[in-house]
């Protein structure tokens, strides 16, 4: 067990890294830690979910850091109801071609209700649940593919402040570069404010690298972030560049 003192230098340290990184910004969203036995809690909103990630590594690489109680979430450009984000969810896999072989399990108030039952052989099944705008999602899905593209859609949705994917891959299915290329390049595609094919991904080591052109600097953030919602993304470099011209 840490001293004391040894629990105030990590702490400092903690805070310290954070301060130090131009993305991070304490003074507008602040964020409280505390240690115990190794475990670090970090506990607040933060701007965007490059951030929160960037948080969590930062942290990880403290000596004496062992493991993370992750309570960051990210504050949504609307605060909505967790009705109405269940909701949103529920059809956004609804709606999505690609789950189609999807029976989809929605619980709320401790009851589980059926929005769909696939009639499909083998099908996933996908149960949604939303607690303090933070979506979990529990099951299986057939590939990797559908499990981020099931992330993706939820955190799509207005007012979401996390997405927790405890979805299993059934049979089990190995990662690579590769994988992870293919699926920004569908989220891309999917979001109908980016032109993606103007947007140009390659991945190494799980880190994301973006290139081309969008039009506004907003679109440029809307890409990045896009990339980032992709379950298996460590990284996202952003290089791309504003053509100014809609």
């Amino acid at each position: 067990m840490e001293s004391a003192a040894e629990k105030e230098n990590i702490l400092k340290a903690v805070r310290a890294a954070f301060e130090h990184e131009r993305q991070i910004n304490l003074h507008r969203y602040p964020i409280s830690m505390d240690f115990d036995e190794g475990v670090l809690t970090l506990e607040g909103e933060v701007e965007r979910l490059a951030v929160k990630k960037l948080a969590l590594g930062l942290a990880m690489a403290i000596p004496g850091v062992t493991g993370i109680v992750d309570r960051l979430r990210v504050r949504p450009a609307e605060r909505v109801g967790d009705g109405a984000i269940l909701d949103g969810v529920r059809n956004a896999l609804l709606q999505e071609p690609a789950l189609e072989n999807c029976t989809i399990l929605i619980r709320s108030k401790g009851k589980v209700e059926t929005a769909r039952e696939s009639l499909y052989d083998p099908h996933a099944v996908i149960e949604v649940s939303v607690a303090d705008g933070v979506v979990l999602l529990d099951g299986h899905t057939i590939n990797l593919a559908q499990k981020r593209l099931a992330g993706v859609l939820a955190w799509w949705v207005p007012g979401t402040r996390d997405v927790v994917n405890g979805l299993d891959v059934i049979p089990p299915e190995g990662d690579h570069d590769g994988e992870i290329t293919d699926a920004v390049r569908l989220v891309l595609e999917k979001d109908p404010f980016l032109d993606a094919g103007q947007i140009r991904v390659t991945t190494r080591n799980a880190v994301v690298t973006l290139e081309g052109l969008v039009h506004t600097g907003l679109q440029k953030q809307m890409a990045e972030n896009d990339a980032w919602y992709v379950f298996g993304v460590d990284k996202v470099i952003n290089k791309l560049e504003i053509s100014g011209i809609a």
